[in-house]
């Protein structure tokens, strides 16, 4: 058995709470359980594989061959970019849900006082949440090459066209964390899937930016759907790709600064109760 004096040695020798290795190490720890958590959650993973992949069938079934007559190009160029965004969307639901229940389960509460850094539980849902936004970014892909999706551009555009969603994923992540640590569950999952269903039906990947009136064309051309949706465009079949690029980037960093405080100073209103 070890004696009182190996334990005050080790205790000794451990990093404090607060230091960069006990945050690395912690928030390393938090990361593995959420992710195995939602490995076992079936609702993570219905929005996050299962239901994007049937999304990306039912439209390549029913409207594929429509838009590929009205554009000239494969309709797979626009709904896969879609489909991956909209599946990074629907998980950050999941996971923003989730952690509602363990603000309200006193989980969130029983972390802040254990001997943890007090920014790895955040730092682990951004890292999670990348984690499961590239998965499910792959799984996607995997399946829409079995319906004919090609990389056109060399590997190096398609190594950023699998981020992208990442990026996009994470920026709306945050957004879902600021308004889960503040609100119901029940108004995270209502406001959130309306403003996925209105991004994804006016957007340039649902169907050709010519296929709207004129009046709203600007609206679907700028959001940030759209501009995330033809930049991956871009990166898979080809095309003009600084301007969607540049816009998305401004969105997602833009989400970030306008949500990140929120969610930070929510989380630790959320622990500390």
């Amino acid at each position: 058995m070890a004696t009182l004096a190996e334990h005050t040695d080790a205790d000794t020798l451990r990093p404090p709470e607060s230091s960069a290795p006990a945050l690395l190490r912690h928030t390393w720890i938090q990361t593995q359980r959420l992710l195995l958590r939602w490995g076992r959650d079936p609702i993570t993973l219905l929005e996050t594989l299962i239901v994007p992949c049937l999304l990306l069938l039912m439209l390549n079934i029913v409207v594929g061959s429509q838009i590929q007559k009205f554009s000239g190009h494969s309709a797979l160029y626009g709904s896969v970019p879609m489909v991956t965004l909209v599946g990074a969307l629907s998980g950050t639901v999941a996971s923003g849900v989730m952690l509602g229940r363990e603000r309200d389960a006193g989980l969130l509460a029983r972390f802040w006082v254990l001997p943890v850094h007090r920014g790895s539980g955040l730092a682990a849902r951004i890292l999670a949440e990348g984690c499961r936004i590239f998965c499910g970014t792959v799984v996607i892909i995997g399946f829409a090459m079995l319906l004919g999706f090609r990389f056109h551009q060399g590997p190096l555009a398609a190594f950023a066209f699998l981020w992208l969603p990442v990026l996009f994923g994470l920026a709306f992540a945050t957004m879902v964390t600021a308004i889960a640590v503040f609100t119901a569950k029940s108004t995270l999952v209502e406001g959130v899937a309306l403003l996925s269903s209105l991004l994804m039906f006016f957007s340039t990947g649902f169907v050709p930016l010519g296929a709207y009136p004129n009046w709203i064309q600007p609206v679907v051309r700028n959001q940030p759907m759209s501009v995330a949706v033809d930049t991956m465009r871009s990166l898979a079949e080809g095309g003009a790709l600084a301007r969607p690029l540049m816009l998305t980037i401004l969105w997602s960093v833009g989400m970030i600064i306008v949500f990140a405080v929120p969610a930070a100073y929510g989380y630790r209103r959320a622990s500390r109760r």
